[in-house]
C-alpha cells in the first residue's frame, strides 16, 4: 500500500525534529523550509519561505496532508513579524493547499491562545514552582475556555484556527489544530514549573501529530490541547483522547531539578538563522 504523502513546513524546528524519524518511517515525507532539512533527498526537500506562495504551491503539489509548523515562534514576537509570517504566511499555506488539492492541514497552534489564564491561580503558582500553594485537584482548562492570548503570537494562532475553520467550511479542507504545549529539544522539562506543566515529550509530540494525520475524514475541523499527561498539567486532554485517540505516554513528574537549565535552543525567541 502506498504511503500517505505528508509535507511538513518547519520540519527543521524543535517540534519537527522531535518527530522527523517516525514520520519518515510512516509516510512519504517531504519538507519545506528556508534552508532545507537534513535527512531528506532532493525530491522531498523543498526550499522556500511561507511568505512566497509560489514556493508553497511547488512544494504542495501532490501532497495529501500538510503539517504546518513554520512561523515566528517567539511568544514575544512583535506585531509586524506575526503579521508577515503567522498571518500572511498562513494565508499562503491555505491558499496553496486549496490550489493543490491538499485534503488536510494539521496546524501547529499553541497553548498561548489561552495564555492569559497563566496569570490566575492556581496556574500562576504552578508556573512559578510554588507547588505548596496549589491544592489538588484543581480545575483543568479545556477547549471551551474563552480565547485569552498571551501576546501577538497567541493572537496569531487564534487567527490560524479561525482560518482553518473557514477553509473547511468553504473549501472542504480538513484542519486539525493542535494547541502544542512545550516540546523541548533535549526532552528535559525539570527546569521550571511551566515546563513541568506544559511539557509535550518527543514521543507524545509524534503521537498527537500521527493521530491527526491519520484521523478519519469525519474529523473535518477540530481544535485540541496537546501536552503529555503531566502531574502538574493544566489542560484537559479528554478531547484529544476522544476525537483523535491520543493516549499520552509520558509525565514530566512533580519535582523540579534545581540544577536543570533551559537550553538556549528552546527559548522561543531563539533563531538558528536570525535574519
Amino acid at each position: 500500500m502506498a504511503k500517505t504523502r505528508v509535507l511538513v513546513t518547519g520540519l527543521s524546528g524543535v517540534v519537527g525534529q522531535a518527530m522527523q524519524a517516525e514520520l519518515a518511517d510512516r509516510y512519504e515525507l517531504s519538507s519545506l523550509s528556508r534552508y532545507g532539512t537534513e535527512g531528506l533527498d532532493d525530491a522531498h526537500n523543498f526550499r522556500g519561505n511561507i511568505t512566497d506562495i509560489d514556493a508553497l504551491t511547488a512544494a504542495f503539489r501532490d501532497q495529501e496532508v500538510v503539517v504546518h509548523l513554520a512561523a515566528d515562534r517567539s511568544m514575544k514576537a512583535p506585531f509586524e513579524s506575526t503579521v508577515d509570517f503567522n498571518i500572511k504566511g498562513l494565508y499562503n499555506v491555505y491558499e496553496a493547499a486549496r490550489q493543490c488539492g491538499v485534503r488536510r492541514v494539521v496546524f501547529g497552534s499553541s497553548q498561548h491562545t489561552v495564555g492569559g489564564f497563566y496569570r490566575d491561580p492556581p496556574y500562576c503558582h504552578i508556573f512559578a514552582g510554588e507547588f505548596d500553594r496549589v491544592q489538588r485537584p484543581y480545575a483543568l482548562l479545556d477547549e471551551t475556555a474563552p480565547i485569552r492570548p498571551s501576546g501577538y503570537y497567541g493572537m496569531s494562532k487564534v487567527y490560524g484556527e479561525a482560518m482553518g475553520h473557514y477553509y473547511y467550511d468553504i473549501y472542504g479542507i480538513s484542519t486539525i489544530a493542535i494547541r502544542i504545549g512545550f516540546t523541548l529539544s533535549n526532552n528535559l522539562p525539570t527546569f521550571d514549573g511551566s515546563a513541568l506543566s506544559l511539557w509535550l515529550s518527543h514521543r507524545d509530540t509524534t503521537q498527537i501529530h500521527v493521530r491527526a494525520i491519520d484521523a478519519p475524514p469525519e474529523v473535518g475541523f477540530t481544535v485540541v490541547f496537546a501536552t503529555s499527561d503531566n502531574y502538574w498539567k493544566i489542560f484537559s486532554l479528554d478531547k484529544a483522547r476522544e476525537v483523535l485517540g491520543y493516549e499520552p505516554e509520558d509525565d514530566a513528574g512533580p519535582v523540579l531539578d534545581p540544577g536543570a537549565q533551559q537550553l538556549e535552543r528552546d527559548f522561543t525567541e531563539f533563531k538558528v538563522h536570525p535574519e
